[in-house]
Protein backbone atom coordinates (compact mmCIF):
# COMPACT_ATOMS: atom_id res chain seq x y z
CA UNK A 1 0.00 0.00 0.00
CA UNK A 2 2.85 2.29 1.32
CA UNK A 3 5.00 1.53 -2.71
CA UNK A 4 1.50 2.75 -4.51
CA UNK A 5 1.25 5.98 -2.54
CA UNK A 6 4.78 6.86 -3.24
CA UNK A 7 4.64 6.11 -7.00
CA UNK A 8 1.42 8.28 -7.32
CA UNK A 9 2.69 10.89 -5.52
CA UNK A 10 6.33 10.42 -7.53
CA UNK A 11 4.82 10.84 -10.31
CA UNK A 12 2.92 13.76 -10.57
CA UNK A 13 5.96 15.28 -8.74
CA UNK A 14 8.07 14.62 -11.50
CA UNK A 15 5.31 16.01 -14.25
CA UNK A 16 5.26 19.15 -12.42
CA UNK A 17 8.86 19.68 -12.07
CA UNK A 18 9.30 18.36 -15.95
CA UNK A 19 6.83 21.13 -16.96
CA UNK A 20 8.14 23.77 -14.76
CA UNK A 21 11.90 22.88 -15.97
CA UNK A 22 10.12 24.09 -19.75
CA UNK A 23 8.62 27.27 -17.99
CA UNK A 24 11.58 28.45 -16.45
CA UNK A 25 13.56 27.78 -19.49
CA UNK A 26 11.16 29.94 -21.55
CA UNK A 27 10.86 32.36 -18.83
CA UNK A 28 15.10 32.49 -19.36
CA UNK A 29 15.11 32.49 -22.92
CA UNK A 30 12.67 35.38 -23.44
CA UNK A 31 13.96 38.10 -20.20
CA UNK A 32 18.22 36.77 -21.93
CA UNK A 33 16.52 37.78 -25.17
CA UNK A 34 14.56 41.17 -24.46
CA UNK A 35 18.24 42.45 -23.11
CA UNK A 36 19.75 42.67 -26.32
CA UNK A 37 16.57 43.52 -28.16
CA UNK A 38 17.59 47.31 -28.57
CA UNK A 39 20.79 46.63 -30.17
CA UNK A 40 19.58 47.21 -33.70
CA UNK A 41 17.56 50.17 -33.04
CA UNK A 42 20.67 52.03 -31.59
CA UNK A 43 20.41 54.07 -35.10
CA UNK A 44 17.10 54.81 -34.79
CA UNK A 45 17.79 57.02 -31.39
CA UNK A 46 20.98 58.43 -32.19
CA UNK A 47 19.46 59.51 -35.84
CA UNK A 48 16.05 60.64 -34.08
CA UNK A 49 17.98 62.37 -30.99
CA UNK A 50 21.12 63.55 -32.45
CA UNK A 51 23.73 61.51 -30.19
CA UNK A 52 26.38 59.19 -31.46
CA UNK A 53 28.43 56.15 -30.47
CA UNK A 54 29.99 57.47 -27.59
CA UNK A 55 26.19 57.96 -25.88
CA UNK A 56 25.32 54.99 -27.15
CA UNK A 57 27.82 52.77 -25.02
CA UNK A 58 26.98 54.74 -21.94
CA UNK A 59 23.18 52.91 -22.50
CA UNK A 60 24.83 49.76 -22.94
CA UNK A 61 26.99 50.48 -20.32
CA UNK A 62 24.05 51.04 -17.81
CA UNK A 63 22.78 47.61 -18.34
CA UNK A 64 25.99 45.92 -17.62
CA UNK A 65 26.32 48.37 -14.45
CA UNK A 66 23.08 46.95 -13.48
CA UNK A 67 23.75 43.47 -13.98
CA UNK A 68 27.39 43.82 -11.87
CA UNK A 69 25.23 45.67 -9.04
CA UNK A 70 22.47 43.00 -8.50
CA UNK A 71 25.08 40.30 -9.36
CA UNK A 72 27.05 41.75 -5.87
CA UNK A 73 23.88 42.27 -4.30
CA UNK A 74 21.05 39.96 -4.85
CA UNK A 75 22.41 37.14 -7.50
CA UNK A 76 22.47 34.51 -4.28
CA UNK A 77 19.81 35.18 -2.05
CA UNK A 78 17.41 32.76 -4.29
CA UNK A 79 19.49 30.21 -1.87
CA UNK A 80 17.15 30.77 1.03
CA UNK A 81 14.01 33.23 -0.22
CA UNK A 82 13.18 30.76 -3.00
CA UNK A 83 13.95 30.33 -6.40
CA UNK A 84 10.39 30.93 -7.62
CA UNK A 85 10.09 34.39 -6.00
CA UNK A 86 13.04 35.55 -7.30
CA UNK A 87 12.39 34.35 -11.03
CA UNK A 88 8.95 35.86 -10.42
CA UNK A 89 10.67 38.98 -9.17
CA UNK A 90 13.51 39.05 -12.45
CA UNK A 91 10.94 38.73 -14.54
CA UNK A 92 8.98 41.34 -13.34
CA UNK A 93 11.51 43.69 -13.53
CA UNK A 94 12.17 42.95 -17.22
CA UNK A 95 8.51 43.67 -17.56
CA UNK A 96 9.25 47.17 -15.91
CA UNK A 97 12.14 48.12 -18.05
CA UNK A 98 9.97 46.94 -21.47
CA UNK A 99 7.56 49.48 -19.80
CA UNK A 100 9.90 52.31 -19.37
CA UNK A 101 10.75 51.79 -23.22
CA UNK A 102 7.67 52.19 -24.65
CA UNK A 103 6.83 55.20 -22.32
CA UNK A 104 10.01 57.05 -21.86
CA UNK A 105 12.08 56.20 -24.94
CA UNK A 106 14.26 59.89 -24.47
CA UNK A 107 17.64 59.50 -23.67
CA UNK A 108 16.90 59.73 -19.69
CA UNK A 109 14.49 56.80 -20.59
CA UNK A 110 17.14 54.82 -21.69
CA UNK A 111 19.39 54.47 -19.76
CA UNK A 112 17.17 54.15 -17.01
CA UNK A 113 15.38 51.33 -18.61
CA UNK A 114 18.95 50.06 -19.36
CA UNK A 115 20.14 50.00 -16.16
CA UNK A 116 16.62 48.48 -14.57
CA UNK A 117 16.87 45.75 -17.25
CA UNK A 118 20.63 45.14 -16.19
CA UNK A 119 19.02 44.65 -12.37
CA UNK A 120 16.50 41.77 -13.88
CA UNK A 121 19.30 39.84 -15.30
CA UNK A 122 21.66 39.58 -12.66
CA UNK A 123 19.09 38.65 -10.01
CA UNK A 124 17.68 36.32 -12.74
CA UNK A 125 20.90 34.10 -14.15
CA UNK A 126 22.07 32.11 -11.28
CA UNK A 127 18.51 31.82 -9.71
CA UNK A 128 17.39 30.61 -13.45
CA UNK A 129 20.48 28.30 -13.61
CA UNK A 130 20.13 26.25 -10.00
CA UNK A 131 16.21 26.35 -10.83
CA UNK A 132 16.69 24.25 -14.03
CA UNK A 133 19.10 22.00 -12.50
CA UNK A 134 16.72 21.52 -9.20
CA UNK A 135 13.88 21.24 -11.37
CA UNK A 136 15.58 18.90 -13.88
CA UNK A 137 16.82 16.72 -10.81
CA UNK A 138 13.64 15.92 -9.94
CA UNK A 139 11.78 15.64 -13.32
CA UNK A 140 15.11 13.05 -14.50
CA UNK A 141 16.59 12.09 -11.46
CA UNK A 142 19.82 10.06 -12.19
CA UNK A 143 20.62 12.12 -15.20
CA UNK A 144 24.22 13.75 -14.86
CA UNK A 145 23.75 17.58 -13.53
CA UNK A 146 26.14 18.50 -16.35
CA UNK A 147 22.75 18.19 -19.09
CA UNK A 148 20.72 21.19 -16.68
CA UNK A 149 23.97 23.37 -16.48
CA UNK A 150 24.77 22.69 -20.33
CA UNK A 151 21.31 23.36 -21.25
CA UNK A 152 21.30 26.58 -18.86
CA UNK A 153 23.82 28.05 -20.57
CA UNK A 154 22.47 27.11 -23.85
CA UNK A 155 19.51 29.05 -23.26
CA UNK A 156 21.39 32.02 -21.47
CA UNK A 157 23.38 32.64 -24.73
CA UNK A 158 20.52 31.62 -27.14
CA UNK A 159 18.69 34.03 -25.53
CA UNK A 160 21.31 37.31 -26.09
CA UNK A 161 21.54 35.69 -29.46
CA UNK A 162 17.77 35.54 -30.63
CA UNK A 163 17.46 39.49 -29.21
CA UNK A 164 18.72 41.33 -31.67
CA UNK A 165 17.49 39.17 -34.62
CA UNK A 166 13.99 39.43 -33.36
CA UNK A 167 14.25 42.99 -32.69
CA UNK A 168 15.75 43.82 -36.10
CA UNK A 169 13.14 41.67 -38.19
CA UNK A 170 10.18 43.44 -35.91
CA UNK A 171 11.68 46.79 -36.36
CA UNK A 172 12.13 46.10 -40.43
CA UNK A 173 8.78 44.62 -41.40
CA UNK A 174 6.00 46.01 -38.54
CA UNK A 175 5.80 50.12 -37.97
CA UNK A 176 6.61 52.02 -35.24
CA UNK A 177 10.03 50.37 -34.88
CA UNK A 178 11.05 51.84 -31.27
CA UNK A 179 7.56 50.43 -29.49
CA UNK A 180 6.57 47.12 -31.87
CA UNK A 181 9.71 45.28 -30.55
CA UNK A 182 9.30 46.23 -26.72
CA UNK A 183 5.51 45.57 -27.07
CA UNK A 184 5.97 42.34 -27.94
CA UNK A 185 8.41 41.26 -25.58
CA UNK A 186 6.44 43.03 -22.87
CA UNK A 187 3.56 40.44 -23.65
CA UNK A 188 5.98 37.96 -23.49
CA UNK A 189 7.64 38.61 -20.26
CA UNK A 190 4.15 38.70 -18.70
CA UNK A 191 2.86 35.39 -20.27
CA UNK A 192 5.63 33.95 -18.35
CA UNK A 193 5.38 35.32 -15.52
CA UNK A 194 1.48 34.46 -14.67
CA UNK A 195 3.01 30.95 -15.87
CA UNK A 196 6.05 31.02 -13.49
CA UNK A 197 4.00 30.90 -10.54
CA UNK A 198 2.97 27.71 -10.94
CA UNK A 199 6.23 26.09 -11.27
CA UNK A 200 7.49 24.01 -8.21
CA UNK A 201 9.66 25.80 -5.96
CA UNK A 202 12.69 23.71 -5.10
CA UNK A 203 14.25 25.49 -1.98
CA UNK A 204 12.95 24.84 1.69
CA UNK A 205 12.17 28.78 2.75
CA UNK A 206 11.22 28.11 5.70
CA UNK A 207 14.78 26.18 6.68
CA UNK A 208 17.09 27.92 4.88
CA UNK A 209 16.10 31.26 6.40
CA UNK A 210 19.81 33.67 7.37
CA UNK A 211 20.68 37.30 8.24
CA UNK A 212 21.22 38.97 4.70
CA UNK A 213 24.58 40.07 3.43
CA UNK A 214 26.08 40.91 -0.12
CA UNK A 215 27.75 38.38 -1.99
CA UNK A 216 30.77 37.47 -0.67
CA UNK A 217 33.91 37.34 -3.40
CA UNK A 218 37.09 35.93 -2.20
CA UNK A 219 39.79 34.02 -3.96
CA UNK A 220 42.37 31.65 -1.96
CA UNK A 221 46.25 32.94 -1.79
CA UNK A 222 47.45 30.28 -3.68
CA UNK A 223 44.55 30.40 -6.55
CA UNK A 224 45.02 34.03 -7.23
CA UNK A 225 47.15 34.01 -10.04
CA UNK A 226 45.26 31.35 -11.70
CA UNK A 227 42.51 33.59 -10.96
CA UNK A 228 43.78 36.36 -12.48
CA UNK A 229 44.73 34.63 -15.90
CA UNK A 230 40.90 33.08 -15.91
CA UNK A 231 39.28 36.48 -15.43
CA UNK A 232 41.24 38.45 -17.55
CA UNK A 233 40.60 35.75 -20.07
CA UNK A 234 36.77 35.93 -19.25
CA UNK A 235 36.66 39.92 -19.14
CA UNK A 236 38.43 40.10 -23.07
CA UNK A 237 36.00 37.13 -24.19
CA UNK A 238 33.18 39.25 -22.42
CA UNK A 239 34.38 42.79 -23.92
CA UNK A 240 34.01 41.07 -27.59
CA UNK A 241 30.51 40.21 -27.24
CA UNK A 242 30.06 43.68 -25.25
CA UNK A 243 31.38 45.52 -28.07
CA UNK A 244 29.68 43.66 -31.00
CA UNK A 245 26.40 44.30 -28.85
CA UNK A 246 26.51 47.74 -28.37
CA UNK A 247 28.31 49.23 -31.49
CA UNK A 248 27.49 46.72 -34.42
CA UNK A 249 24.35 48.94 -35.49
CA UNK A 250 26.69 52.41 -35.70
CA UNK A 251 29.16 49.91 -37.90
CA UNK A 252 26.55 48.78 -40.29
CA UNK A 253 25.50 52.22 -40.85
CA UNK A 254 28.66 54.30 -40.19
CA UNK A 255 31.08 52.57 -41.73
CA UNK A 256 29.69 50.16 -43.77
CA UNK A 257 26.90 52.45 -45.18
CA UNK A 258 24.26 49.65 -45.48
CA UNK A 259 20.38 50.71 -43.92
CA UNK A 260 18.14 48.02 -42.26
CA UNK A 261 17.95 46.96 -38.91
CA UNK A 262 17.78 43.21 -39.42
CA UNK A 263 21.28 43.30 -40.96
CA UNK A 264 23.09 45.19 -37.45
CA UNK A 265 20.70 42.16 -35.89
CA UNK A 266 21.56 38.92 -38.05
CA UNK A 267 25.22 40.09 -37.63
CA UNK A 268 24.91 40.33 -33.94
CA UNK A 269 22.97 36.78 -33.80
CA UNK A 270 25.57 35.47 -35.88
CA UNK A 271 28.24 36.14 -33.18
CA UNK A 272 26.00 35.45 -29.67
CA UNK A 273 24.72 32.74 -31.20
CA UNK A 274 28.56 31.06 -32.42
CA UNK A 275 29.60 31.78 -28.52
CA UNK A 276 26.41 29.66 -27.74
CA UNK A 277 27.22 27.14 -30.62
CA UNK A 278 30.96 26.12 -29.72
CA UNK A 279 30.00 25.89 -25.90
CA UNK A 280 27.21 23.32 -26.80
CA UNK A 281 28.75 20.85 -29.73
CA UNK A 282 32.04 20.69 -27.87
CA UNK A 283 31.26 20.51 -24.53
CA UNK A 284 33.23 17.01 -24.70
CA UNK A 285 36.04 18.54 -25.92
CA UNK A 286 39.16 17.78 -23.42
CA UNK A 287 40.03 21.43 -21.64
CA UNK A 288 43.11 22.23 -23.05
CA UNK A 289 42.35 21.48 -26.60
CA UNK A 290 38.92 23.23 -25.59
CA UNK A 291 41.28 26.20 -24.44
CA UNK A 292 43.70 26.37 -27.55
CA UNK A 293 41.00 26.11 -29.79
CA UNK A 294 38.94 28.88 -28.27
CA UNK A 295 42.72 31.15 -28.30
CA UNK A 296 42.93 30.15 -31.83
CA UNK A 297 39.66 31.18 -33.22
CA UNK A 298 39.37 34.89 -31.05
CA UNK A 299 42.72 35.48 -32.81
CA UNK A 300 41.61 34.66 -35.93
CA UNK A 301 38.34 36.53 -35.80
CA UNK A 302 39.48 39.64 -34.37
CA UNK A 303 42.10 39.53 -36.92
CA UNK A 304 39.39 39.56 -39.65
CA UNK A 305 37.45 42.30 -37.95
CA UNK A 306 40.33 44.55 -37.67
CA UNK A 307 40.27 44.15 -40.96
CA UNK A 308 37.40 45.53 -41.38
CA UNK A 309 38.34 49.15 -40.65
CA UNK A 310 40.91 48.71 -43.68
CA UNK A 311 38.77 47.10 -46.00
CA UNK A 312 35.41 47.80 -44.97
CA UNK A 313 33.33 44.44 -45.71
CA UNK A 314 29.89 43.16 -44.31
CA UNK A 315 31.34 39.74 -45.43
CA UNK A 316 34.96 40.17 -43.56
CA UNK A 317 32.78 41.41 -40.66
CA UNK A 318 30.01 38.52 -39.94
CA UNK A 319 32.84 36.11 -40.68
CA UNK A 320 35.31 37.96 -38.77
CA UNK A 321 32.78 38.20 -35.73
CA UNK A 322 31.37 34.12 -36.01
CA UNK A 323 34.68 33.23 -35.80
CA UNK A 324 35.83 35.27 -32.58
CA UNK A 325 32.50 34.55 -30.96
CA UNK A 326 32.85 31.11 -31.17
CA UNK A 327 36.29 31.45 -29.73
CA UNK A 328 34.42 33.26 -27.06
CA UNK A 329 32.04 30.56 -25.83
CA UNK A 330 35.40 28.35 -25.52
CA UNK A 331 37.27 30.66 -23.46
CA UNK A 332 34.85 32.14 -21.53
CA UNK A 333 33.83 28.36 -20.62
CA UNK A 334 37.46 27.58 -20.11
CA UNK A 335 38.24 29.95 -17.86
CA UNK A 336 35.48 29.54 -15.65
CA UNK A 337 36.68 26.02 -15.66
CA UNK A 338 40.11 26.95 -14.85
CA UNK A 339 38.73 29.05 -11.60
CA UNK A 340 36.51 26.80 -10.26
CA UNK A 341 38.84 23.78 -9.91
CA UNK A 342 41.38 26.70 -8.14
CA UNK A 343 39.01 27.07 -6.00
CA UNK A 344 38.47 24.94 -2.55
CA UNK A 345 34.79 23.06 -2.50
CA UNK A 346 34.17 25.59 0.68
CA UNK A 347 34.42 28.81 -1.82
CA UNK A 348 33.74 28.03 -4.73
CA UNK A 349 30.47 29.93 -4.98
CA UNK A 350 32.39 33.17 -3.72
CA UNK A 351 35.92 32.78 -6.71
CA UNK A 352 33.20 32.33 -8.97
CA UNK A 353 31.04 34.92 -8.21
CA UNK A 354 34.45 36.93 -8.73
CA UNK A 355 34.77 35.20 -12.15
CA UNK A 356 31.57 36.81 -13.48
CA UNK A 357 32.05 40.22 -12.18
CA UNK A 358 35.46 40.14 -14.12
CA UNK A 359 33.15 39.40 -16.98
CA UNK A 360 30.71 41.88 -16.78
CA UNK A 361 33.71 44.71 -15.67
CA UNK A 362 34.93 43.32 -19.49
CA UNK A 363 31.72 43.67 -20.62
CA UNK A 364 31.90 47.22 -19.36
CA UNK A 365 34.87 49.18 -19.54
CA UNK A 366 36.42 48.28 -22.99
CA UNK A 367 33.25 49.24 -24.78
CA UNK A 368 33.00 52.85 -22.69
CA UNK A 369 36.88 53.26 -24.18
CA UNK A 370 35.49 52.79 -27.42
CA UNK A 371 32.69 55.42 -27.17
CA UNK A 372 35.25 57.81 -25.29
CA UNK A 373 37.69 56.88 -28.43
CA UNK A 374 34.88 57.72 -31.21
CA UNK A 375 34.40 60.90 -29.52
CA UNK A 376 37.93 62.29 -31.13
CA UNK A 377 38.77 59.30 -33.48
CA UNK A 378 36.93 57.74 -36.70
CA UNK A 379 35.31 54.02 -36.37
CA UNK A 380 38.18 52.52 -38.51
CA UNK A 381 40.63 53.61 -36.61
CA UNK A 382 39.05 52.84 -33.35
CA UNK A 383 37.72 49.12 -34.74
CA UNK A 384 41.40 48.53 -35.59
CA UNK A 385 42.74 49.40 -32.30
CA UNK A 386 40.38 47.93 -30.45
CA UNK A 387 40.43 44.48 -31.94
CA UNK A 388 44.25 44.40 -31.96
CA UNK A 389 44.19 45.71 -28.34
CA UNK A 390 41.30 42.50 -27.45
CA UNK A 391 43.91 40.28 -29.79
CA UNK A 392 46.98 40.94 -27.44
CA UNK A 393 45.15 40.40 -23.80
CA UNK A 394 43.51 37.02 -25.31
CA UNK A 395 47.26 35.98 -25.50
CA UNK A 396 48.32 37.10 -22.67
CA UNK A 397 45.48 35.47 -20.78
CA UNK A 398 45.78 32.64 -23.15
CA UNK A 399 49.08 31.48 -21.99
CA UNK A 400 49.57 31.32 -18.38
CA UNK A 401 45.51 29.72 -18.72
CA UNK A 402 47.00 26.81 -20.59
CA UNK A 403 50.01 26.45 -18.39
CA UNK A 404 46.69 25.36 -15.42
CA UNK A 405 44.92 23.12 -17.68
Amino acid sequence: MSTVSAHTTAAPSRAAHHTGFWIVAGAFLFSMAFTTVPTPLYPIYEQRDGFGGFVVTLVFAAYAVGVMAALYLAGHVSDWLGRRRLLIASVAIEAIAAVLFLVWNALPGLLTARFVSGIGVGTLTATATAYLAELRAVSHPGEPRAKAATAATVINTGGLALGPLIGGLLAQFLPAPVVTPFAVFLVLLVVALGLVLFVPETVDVAGSRRRYAPQRVSVPAEARATFAAAAIGAAAAFSVLGFFTALTASIVVGLLHLGGHLVAGAVVFGVVGASATSQFALARVEGRRKLQLGVALMVIGLALVAMVGLAPSLALLIVGGVIAGSGVGLVFTSSIGVAAASARPDNRGEVLAGMFLAAYAGLTVPVIAVGVALAFFPIPNVLVVFALVVLVIVVLAGVPLLRRR
